[in-house]
């Protein structure tokens, strides 16, 4: 654990998250990032003054982030990923060439921003947070096109997707009602339980696809017993993720945090719940080929 600082004379502690953009967030002794005490008391003072005096121009630091931040840059990152992969689905509807390289490029593409926001410490920048939206975007329309359409054949590429996007959102909103009434706690030992699940999952995908160059199947991903297991093991790690998300997010609400570390937040809990939407779609897949 590593010490945020002080915010009005309380110790504040964040625990490892499982998600690598929460985890590459630059700590290091006396603060949150680079913002030890000193800036989180500064943060506060200026906002308390702003509050006081709403027309006086802005100096010095930025306020702390708030949870209203938290939800709005959110509800921006999603929006901006949600109209491109309308976008995306549509186009490769029209024009079904071009699954492979909305996919490639999309995924290729969202996974170097991650990359760079994770390690060159860019996870506020909105401009980066944006654009991997927006690649995230160009994937999941045209793989949710390529799931309703080719994987399936003989149902409704329309309710496979709706259903998929119902449960994704529905763990999400369960996932917070269980942090927020505390049913579960989120502790060291339970975070080390879940990282090490994920890197068992990652070990297992990672495996599968070297064996499968070779026709190799290991039973992982194609539709049977065991794909239906390891989906449901896929879901059940990316939803208790959540979790320490949430307490992530809210370590840094409470330490005073910077305003702009909303979108890091934003981007933490998006490639969550891209990881969710996918595997929650290819366990659809698996039932409705059946």
């Amino acid at each position: 654990m590593v010490v945020l600082g002080r915010l009005q004379g309380e110790e504040l502690t964040v625990r490892e998250t499982s998600n690598p953009v929460f985890r590459s967030l630059p700590q290091q002794q006396g603060g949150y990032a680079q913002f030890g005490p000193g800036y989180a008391a500064g943060a506060q003072q200026v906002y308390q003054t702003q509050q006081a005096q709403p027309y006086a121009p802005q100096t010095g630091v930025s306020r702390p982030v708030t949870i209203d931040d938290v939800v709005t840059k959110t509800g921006i990152t999603l929006g901006v990923l949600s109209l491109v992969a309308v976008a995306s689905y549509f186009l490769v509807g029209v024009s079904p060439g071009l699954a492979m390289p909305f996919t490639l490029v999309g995924a290729l593409g969202g996974l170097g921003l991650v990359l760079v926001a994770t390690f060159g410490r860019k996870q506020d920048n909105p401009a980066i947070v944006l654009s991997y939206a927006a690649l995230e975007g160009l994937f999941l329309g045209a793989i949710s096109w390529v799931f309703g359409n080719v994987v399936v054949q003989h149902g409704s590429a329309g309710a496979l997707i709706t259903q998929a996007v119902l449960g994704t959102f529905g763990v999400f909103a369960g996932m917070l009602i269980v942090y927020k009434t505390g049913a579960i706690r989120v502790t060291p030992k339970f975070t080390r339980v879940i990282v090490a699940g994920m890197f068992g999952v990652l070990v297992l995908m990672l495996g599968n696809l070297v064996l499968s160059f070779f026709h190799v199947n290991m039973g992982i991903r194609d539709g049977g017993p065991i794909a239906i297991i390891f989906s449901l093991v896929c879901i059940g790690l990316a939803a208790l993720s959540f979790l320490i998300d949430f307490d992530a997010a809210d370590q840094m609400i409470r330490a005073g945090a910077p305003e702009k570390a909303a979108w890091g937040i934003a981007l933490a809990l998006t490639v969550t719940l891209v990881w969710l939407y996918l595997e929650i779609l290819r366990l659809l897949s698996y039932f409705s080929r059946s």
